[in-house]
């Protein structure tokens, strides 16, 4: 563009400027005192008008200003009978108005064809600015069922109206049905526009009063939503309108873009209001060409101030922004479709000053290889800047020169001023000025006649007038003439708003009261002839003051047709500055006469967006900067930018330093990357093409806001720095000086890299994207393709190129996409059809190529030579079929499998031709899932049957036969605030009828986002009703999360069908279930997902070799067995529970609720696959982040851990094989006498009368005896209860009758007990322990019968049961006074299979379609257990078959017996379980089973407990030294030091083996074992607290060291060392003859727990030595931990001193806690009743804050009695004080520089714990 060069000032002009200077400080003051007197004039600021005035209660956001052209007032408010109350700033109206302005409706609406009309009656009211219409007609008009139209005019006088070339009088029938309803109300009037769906009002006037007068026309709208677009042309420095009293002017102005906000070169009164998520949106045009103000305030509300014409208003409705555009755009008339060649580079400057300067600079950029088609010339090129001549001087050449352009490929572009020169004479003549004189077509002074003289760039001139018809034929055989001497290819209009170096005219302007109006906008400089025309000057539409802001637009159409004449079969190109609504059908707009800097480069974009929403979307801004010098860094970026804008173009400035791309240096930084992007553009330009064609056709934008696409994400809604292609290309500049990184957002969608076709990890988040200097942010949306084509350096070279396609699947594998394409410049090629348009579509592996309009044949044979596949797995089999016909080629692929790139090539799809590609997926091994898991009946023939494919594989557990289709579809997915929704249907039954049992034909998905931290998908039978888990679950009555505080993100997926969870935070997909095998039968259900890593720990019980689960083809069954712990054999409980770390050590967990029999296996794509017999899919995710927050939230769901009794935290003994109670009392003596700690003594089922529940044996009359006096000393006493009851007794069995009458056994279909044997004899038998077990089982045991523990009858005989074993109402002698209750035997385990004879009845059930991996498989699942067609009864009275809650059987036992105990023993108690299940923790305990007395025992002893920690089982052990086999020495001595370590610490073995009891081997094993326990007895206060924090919390206490290290990634693989909560380190002996042990430590300071020594190890591996007396503990500095004494039992230590080891951190700090009750009452935390207070360390002083203290009293208190501090530094101590509530003692104490301990003894000092208050010390320093 043209603009002036800035000068050297003369002294007049000096002076000149001194005087307005002086003036500007006059004015200040008198401005200031103006704004006194208005305050000055309140009466405390809230005075009330005059009485006659009638103020509405108005919201201060909703007052409509009634002193819009001056400061207000109260004198000019109360004369004008507004309503004065001035508050807050200056910018809200203080002066609003009254009721008595406005119109009222006179009569009834009158309906018409198209509509209705009314009449309007001015009320009685001040006039604002004289001349007001007393008579209003309304003419309202139905066009279309989205178009609404209105407009107010003077009942009784024509006046101006738009006279547009593309809007013309409606003359229809009002449309039907409509999308909206229209209510006028009569006094005042207002108009509503309400859309119909949901009754929202869109449009409503009644917030402020219609104005209508001669000169002063306005009406404010209420607006549903901020969120509004548009309005122009200013520079708007963000996309979305700040709403904050905001005024913007709208009349042409030659200025700069600055960001004042000031009225610019175009008029566009559109603007789009998006209304909420939903994406419904709605437009308002204002048909109007006067200068007007537009304000926008919070009410939101939009007020137009128009000084002329009519108010002329359509509104559009739309389901989306992109269709409210549309529906404008076919009112004003849609986008040109520019020439192809448009599309490339264009390089200009003002200025060259010679042709050879431009010539350098073509040949420069030429050379420097750089896609380059269009060279601009600006008024340079002319003579004496005269329109349609050349410089004979300077660019005398410039004909030849064009030439030389088209010859190389490039076109030619002029620009035009409509200035002309009146500069002609006989002797110099000028044509054009003397052509246009003889025709009269110049623009005429007030009088109509005389032309008006202006002074522009040629000096004096006149201005055409395009809207003369005359002038128009005058204007095109003008560039006829110039075409016939300079062949150009385009033209570029500048200057026409119009623009003029003079005020109006050379001889000035009138005073009337068009050059001098009532009210002026707020425009540049505040009046309107400046640098324009006089108001009053004449043009055939009409006077200036009315047709000014149509200068441009006229402009526009008049070169259009001249283009006709000059170009008749060729499209050509225009390029206006000055734009009106419309103008986009014949021009495109740059953005203006920008300056070279960082803010301007970020002001395009939103200038850019505005302008496609306009109707222009051939659109974009000075690349580098018009005015000043630009810096290599600001021109780099914006070239990269530069390169993405619809309209390409760098252009600069007179006098400034070139900032064409090679000036920058052939091989400089600047032209690599613009030719990169340039090439990338040029790649992208059948895309770009297609865009443009759709903009043409249909009203799309091409440059489009994120919110268009993705309108339901509210972060898109003011997203500006970014836009996009389309719907497809993501855009994402640099825009900051001296920035690498950028903060973008990344919509809701799949995104690749286009450069790399990597799918990046981002989505619906704001990210920090690596851009470093040479690159720009580009990202290909999945779901869409792009056509593409081979770049060149000239359009007209690459035209010749190879196509190209870029298929970018979305998460469904799912794309698409189409391509226009003609031959790029003829004429009228859509209306004429001549042109190709082509629809790409893939699915299911399919790449269909559909030719909608094949009329244009390319002459350079065009073909798809490439196609590139984003986000695919590797493709194989490629075939290509031609019309259906497959071709005989042999495409190439290359694959990537990193990037998941596919590339094929070879190819040759001719353009306009139809074709489908097909390939099949390559599987690797990895990615195989199983489709035949069972080995049984494995073969080609039946993978086959089930639609899989056959591959036999070397490697070990990779599938044969695996899926290649997948067998169900998804439809109406559902997406809603709490969740979503989808229905799944089997796509056929040809193959899912060959899968195990009957396939369910239709399915429900339901999601739901319970928390921010926790969701729930659910897969079932909607139709039929299936088996659910019947475990509450702790979830929320109503969804509680919220949009921006949940952590994932949940997308249902298709082809295949699957679910994918996203972390939101690190965009990770934690659970992807779209892949192959998803099945549901009726008892086979099968379904895979993809892992975030390798890294996954969980699921049981089964007794893993490693905490991680290896993930290389391994297969677990899960159903509740008898079974002793094996490698891959399940066992007791089930727990479908797994957590699971991602790459960045963020954690999560899933849990499926389901208790059918299942298996998982692990595969190391990563997958896993779960397949289950029976039930439905319920599965609940937990996202963490953290691995212990993970556990807790899982507890949360699952209910916390039981709180256990203090007591329960001591060493136990135990053995199967007591041959009486002396035995035991013995073995009690024994251990009391070597003192060693020791506190719960129990007894098997050894004590029972032929192991009968319920009763005593012979051998153990004096069990009762002898458990009161253990207790009386201390102890507690726990005893067995296995379910079984014998139904053989000839004796009265009152376990038995009582059941039978109370109906509490498990019964068959038929209504019959289903028998089984366990341990209970016959009466009257001698067993022969030498014969097998089979035949001891046969002839010995009894038949026994089940209870149902689901049944409430069964809980209370249950229950009455314990109590008379408790307290025996018969022979109170045998009442056993038990403290706690171990149930065993309750997987349920049975000694035959399934029943007695006849056994089982209903072989499907027992033996069903799909038998998982379990042990015994062949066998069934009624192996060692019941009949799986067994009834129970659930509470509510429903049927449910044993086979589907078989797992459950020990879950349904544990609270009725947990519950027994408490109202038994009034005390808390404790249970012992074998089989558990999701929630079990909530009452009981779990020890391992019954382990083997091995090595290999006790790390998976380990493993065990740390899975238990994850189940939320947090109170286990193994069975120390082994159950089965005869313990070895050395290995019992370690498993004691193992076991003192474990929450459950119990030493236990089976009958028949040697005692392994710390006193049964020798006095060194009892001083090893007195030892390790002594130190348990010692912590056992931090370890309680821990079970503590266990219940409350939910977090674990023997914990994994990636729980507190999971930055640390060596801790993720680490299961032969645990912590007990977050602070004390075991590192055991697992292995024989050792005596030392590798040991890890984490980054943190470790202290040696005996010494108190720091070992200096962070972040390492230690060879520790470990003598066979010693286990190795150490403690993490920054903790604290309460210990005390220890003693013979808890009952005596609890009565010691306490005690706290504090070791400081490398700060110096440290923190810790301690709860404390009196150990045994039941619910104390939950009733209050406790101590609870939590300890910190800092700069010397450790500090008490007790939180809760409600137990101790002065007749239980705890006594402080030492302290010692690790890590206090080498400087001497010097001392020490202890605060105990307001008293300071000084104790003595000891410190050791050497070993850095401070130790302190109170315990003379008589201190209870609850008193203490600080501990401070001091050093010497």
């Amino acid at each position: 563009m043209a603009r002036k060069k800035f000068k050297k000032f003369t002294a007049l002009e000096l002076m000149l400027s001194a005087l307005l200077l002086v003036a500007f400080v006059i004015t200040i003051p008198i401005l200031v005192l103006l704004a006194k007197e208005s305050l000055e004039s309140t009466d405390s600021g809230t005075s009330a008008p005059s009485s006659s005035v009638e103020c509405p209660v108005v919201n201060e956001r909703e007052r409509i200003n009634c002193i819009p052209d001056q400061p207000p007032t109260k004198a000019t408010c109360d004369q004008r009978g507004c309503c004065w109350k001035p508050q807050g700033t200056i910018s809200m109206p203080w002066c609003y108005y009254s009721t008595s302005y406005g119109y009222q409706t006179e009569g009834d609406l009158v309906n018409t064809r198209a509509g209705f009309t009314a009449q309007l009656r001015r009320l009685p009211s001040q006039s604002l600015f004289g001349s007001d219409v007393d008579n209003v007609l309304l003419t309202a008009e139905y066009q279309t069922s989205n178009r609404f139209h209105f407009k107010l005019t003077d009942q009784n006088k024509d006046r101006y109206e738009v006279p547009h070339e593309h809007v013309q009088p409606f003359e229809g029938s009002a449309a039907s049905p409509l999308a909206y309803k229209v209510e006028v109300s009569k006094q005042p009037f207002s108009i509503k526009v309400i859309r119909q769906s949901n009754n929202r009002v869109l449009f409503d006037s009644s917030i402020g009063p219609l104005l209508f007068a001669d000169q002063f026309l306005q009406l404010s709208i209420r607006l549903p939503s901020t969120n509004v677009y548009g309005l122009g042309e200013h520079v708007h420095q963000q996309y979305r309108h700040d709403m904050n009293w905001k005024t913007w002017p709208i009349f042409a102005r030659d200025t700069f873009p600055t960001e004042d906000a000031k009225n610019l070169y175009g008029s566009q009164t559109f603007f789009l209001c998006l209304e909420d998520a939903s994406g419904l949106s709605f437009g308002v045009f204002l048909m109007n060409s006067n200068a007007m103000d537009v304000v926008l305030q919070p009410a939101p509300a939009v007020t137009y101030r128009v000084i002329g014409g009519i108010l002329d208003f359509y509104v559009f409705l739309g389901n989306t922004p992109e269709q409210v555009v549309q529906e404008y755009l076919e009112l004003i008339g849609r986008p040109v479709l520019p020439p192809y060649w448009a599309l490339g580079f264009h390089l200009s400057r003002y200025d060259y000053e010679s042709l050879n300067n431009m010539k350098e600079v073509v040949e420069r950029n030429r050379a420097a290889g750089l896609p380059y088609d269009v060279q601009h010339a600006d008024i340079d090129y002319m003579d004496r800047r005269k329109d349609f001549t050349y410089d004979p001087v300077s660019y005398g050449g410039f004909p030849k020169f064009a030439k030389e352009l088209h010859n190389n490929g490039q076109k030619l572009i002029i620009i035009v001023d409509p200035a002309i020169s009146n500069n002609s004479s006989l002797s110099s003549p000028y044509g054009p000025y003397d052509r246009g004189s003889v025709l009269k077509i110049w623009v005429n002074a007030s009088d109509g006649v005389t032309p008006l003289v202006g002074e522009v760039w040629p000096g004096r001139t006149v201005f055409p007038d395009y809207t003369n018809p005359k002038c128009a034929e005058w204007w095109a055989k003008e560039f006829e003439l110039f075409y016939s001497q300079v062949q150009f290819d385009g033209i570029w209009i500048d200057m026409n708003e119009v623009a003029n170096f003079v005020d109006g005219s050379v001889s000035g302007c009138s005073t009337s009261n068009l050059n001098y109006p009532p009210f002026t906008p707020k425009i540049l400089d505040g009046y309107l002839f400046r640098n324009t025309l006089c108001m009053d000057a004449v043009q055939q539409w009409g006077k200036q003051y009315d047709v000014h802001n149509l200068y441009g637009y006229s402009m526009a159409i008049s070169t259009a047709e001249a283009v006709k004449t000059v170009f008749p079969n060729k499209r050509s190109f225009i390029l206006t500055r000055s734009t009106f609504a419309g103008s986009g059908k014949f021009a495109a707009h740059w953005l203006g006469d920008n300056e070279a800097t960082w803010d301007d480069l970020q002001w395009s974009i939103p200038g850019m967006l505005e302008f496609n929403l306009f109707g222009i979307p051939m659109v974009g801004s000075d690349i580098c900067g018009f005015n000043g010098d630009v810096s290599e860094e600001l021109c780099r970026r914006w070239m990269q930018l530069g390169a993405f804008y619809p309209f390409s173009r760098n252009h600069n400035g007179q006098g400034y330093k070139a900032q064409d791309p090679a000036s920058f240096g052939a091989d400089s930084l600047l032209v690599n990357s613009s030719r990169h992007y340039l090439n990338i553009r040029y790649t992208l330009l059948p895309y770009l093409y297609t865009l443009f064609y759709h903009a043409h056709t249909c009203g799309d934008t091409v440059a489009r806001p994120l919110l268009h696409e993705f309108y339901n994400d509210s972060n898109t809604w003011g997203v500006h720095r970014q836009f996009l292609w389309g719907p497809g290309l993501l855009i994402t500049p640099v825009l900051d000086e001296g920035a690498e990184k950028v903060l973008a957002y990344v919509p809701d969608a799949i995104w690749y890299e286009y450069e790399t076709g990597a799918q990046v990890t981002w989505r619906k988040q704001q990210v920090e994207m690596d851009l470093p200097g040479d690159k720009i942010g580009l990202h290909l949306r999945g779901g869409y393709i792009f056509p593409t084509q081979q770049p060149s350096t000239t359009t007209e070279a690459s035209r010749r190129n190879p196509l190209g396609l870029i298929i970018a699947l979305d998460e469904n594998k799912e794309a698409k996409g189409d391509l226009f394409w003609d031959d790029g410049e003829s004429r009228d090629t859509v209306a004429n059809n001549t042109y190709v348009f082509c629809k790409f579509s893939v699915t299911q592996n399919h790449l269909h190529v559909n030719v909608l309009q094949s009329a244009y044949k390319d002459p350079n044979n065009l073909a798809f030579k490439e196609i590139k596949i984003l986000g695919i797995q590797e493709p194989g089999n490629v075939t290509v079929k031609h019309n259906g016909v497959q071709s005989q080629t042999s495409p190439k692929v290359t694959y990537d499998p990193n990037l998941q790139v596919a590339i094929i090539t070879e190819l040759s799809l001719l353009l306009g031709e139809a074709y489908t590609v097909e390939w099949s997926l390559k599987i690797s091994d990895a990615e195989k899932i199983d489709c035949y898991p069972y080995e049984q009946g494995a073969s080609a023939e039946n993978c086959s049957a089930r639609g899989c494919v056959w591959e036999e594989s070397a490697t070990e557990g990779v599938p044969f036969c695996y899926f290649v289709n997948d067998l169900y579809s998804v439809s109406n997915v559902q997406y809603n605030a709490d969740g979503a929704s989808a229905n799944i249907s089997l796509k056929t039954r040809i193959y899912a009828d060959a899968f195990p049992s009957t396939p369910v034909a239709s399915l429900r998905l339901d999601v739901t986002y319970h928390k921010d931290d926790m969701l729930q998908f659910k897969i079932y039978d909607s139709s039929n009703s299936r088996y659910e888990v019947p475990v509450p679950l702790n979830i929320p009555s109503t969804p509680s999360s919220t949009s921006e505080g949940r952590l994932y993100d949940v997308v249902i997926k298709r082809n295949p069908f699957g679910i994918q969870i996203r972390r939101k935070s690190t965009n990770t997909i934690i659970w992807d279930s779209q892949v192959l095998g998803f099945t549901f039968n009726d008892m086979f259900i099968r379904i895979s997902t993809r892992l975030p890593s390798h890294y996954l720990y969980g699921f049981g019980e089964t007794e893993h070799t490693a905490f991680r689960r290896d993930l290389n083809w391994h297969t677990w069954g899960m159903f509740s067995r008898d079974q002793p712990p094996g490698y891959k054999l399940n066992s007791y409980g089930v727990h479908p529970y797994y957590m699971a770390l991602e790459e960045d050590g963020s954690a999560h967990g899933v849990l499926l609720l389901n208790s059918n029999a299942m298996d998982v296996t692990f595969q190391p794509m990563p997958a896993l696959t779960y397949r289950t017999t029976g039930g439905i899919l319920d599965f609940y995710v937990v996202l963490g982040p953290t691995p212990e927050i993970v556990t807790q939230q899982y507890t949360e769901l699952i209910g916390r851990p039981v709180m256990v009794p203090y007591w329960a935290l001591g060493f136990q003994l135990c053995r199967y094989g007591y041959e009486n109670d002396t035995e035991i009392s013995n073995l009690y003596d024994a251990m009391v006498a070597a003192q060693i700690p020791y506190d719960v003594q129990y007894s098997d089922i050894d004590y029972m009368e032929r192991q009968l529940d319920f009763t005593l044996g012979p051998k153990f009359a004096g069990l009762p005896a002898l458990i009161t006096r253990m207790k009386n000393n201390g102890m507690r006493v726990i005893l067995i209860l296995d379910p079984a009851i014998s139904g053989n007794e000839t004796q009265p069995y009152r376990a038995f009758t009582r059941g039978l009458e109370n109906d509490v056994f498990i019964k068959d279909p038929n209504g019959d007990i289903v028998w089984g044997k366990v341990w209970p004899d016959f009466p009257g038998v001698v067993v022969n322990d030498s014969l097998d077990w089979d035949s001891q089982v046969e002839q010995y045991r009894a038949y026994t019968a089940f209870p149902d523990f689901f049944r409430n009858s069964t809980i209370e005989w249950w229950k009455r049961g314990m109590k008379e074993m408790h307290t025996n109402p018969l022979r109170p002698e045998k009442s056993l006074k038990y403290d706690g209750m171990w149930i065993d035997m309750n997987e349920p385990a049975s000694f035959v299979n399934g029943a007695v004879p006849p056994g089982c009845k209903d072989s499907t059930l027992n033996h069903p379609p799909y038998m998982p991996a379990l042990e015994s498989r062949d066998s069934g699942l009624s192996s060692k257990t019941l009949c799986m067609e067994s009834q129970q009864v659930l509470p509510d009275g429903s049927l449910v078959r044993h086979y589907d809650v078989h797992s459950l059987y020990g879950w349904s036992q544990t609270r009725p017996t947990y519950e027994a105990v408490q109202e038994v023993t009034g005390e808390r108690g404790i249970i012992i379980t074998r089989s558990t299940f999701p929630s079990s923790g909530r009452w009981a305990g779990h020890w391992l089973g019954d382990n083997t007395s091995a090595w290999n025992q006790l790390k998976k002893s380990i493993i065990g407990m740390m899975e238990f920690s994850l189940f939320g089982i947090s109170y286990t052990g193994a069975d120390i030294c082994g159950f089965f086999q005869d313990a070895e020495y050395e290995m019992c001595v370690r498993w004691m030091q193992l076991g003192a370590f474990y929450p459950f610490s119990r030493n236990h073995n089976t009958i028949r083996t040697r005692r392994q009891d710390p006193v049964s081997w020798d006095a060194a094993f009892e001083d090893y074992s007195r030892s390790v326990l002594q130190t348990r007895y010692a912590l056992l206060p931090y370890l309680y607290t821990l079970m503590l924090k266990a219940h409350i919390e939910g977090s674990t206490v023997v914990r994994p060291l990636l729980h507190e290290f999971v930055s640390d990634q060596v801790t993720w693989d680490i299961d032969s060392q645990f912590l007990l909560g977050p602070a004390f380190l075991v590192s055991p002996v697992l292995e024989p003859n050792a005596r030392n042990v590798s040991a890890y430590f984490p980054r943190a300071r470790w202290y040696d727990y005996y010494t108190g020594v720091d070992i200096n190890a962070q972040g390492e591996w230690r060879t520790l030595p470990a003598p066979l007396d010693h286990i190795n503990l150490h403690v993490r500095g920054g903790y604290i931990l309460p210990w005390q004494e220890p003693a013979q039992n808890t009952q005596l230590s609890r009565q010691k001193f306490m005690g706290f080891k504090v070791a400081l951190d490398d700060q110096g700090t440290a923190k810790g806690c301690l709860f404390w009750d009196d150990g045994y009452s039941i619910d104390t935390y939950e009733n209050g009743e406790y101590y609870l207070a939590h300890f910190s360390v800092s700069q010397n002083t450790m500090k008490s804050h007790v939180t809760v203290d409600n137990y101790f009293s002065g007749t239980n208190s705890l006594k402080l009695g030492y302290f010692e501090i690790w890590g206090v530094g080498s400087v001497p101590i010097t001392n020490v004080s202890v605060f105990v509530n307001d008293t300071v003692i000084t104790p003595a104490f000891n410190y050791n520089s050497t070993t850095q301990v401070l130790t302190i003894d109170i315990t003379s000092d008589n201190i209870s714990l609850h008193n203490f208050s600080s501990l401070r010390w001091t050093s010497a320093l």
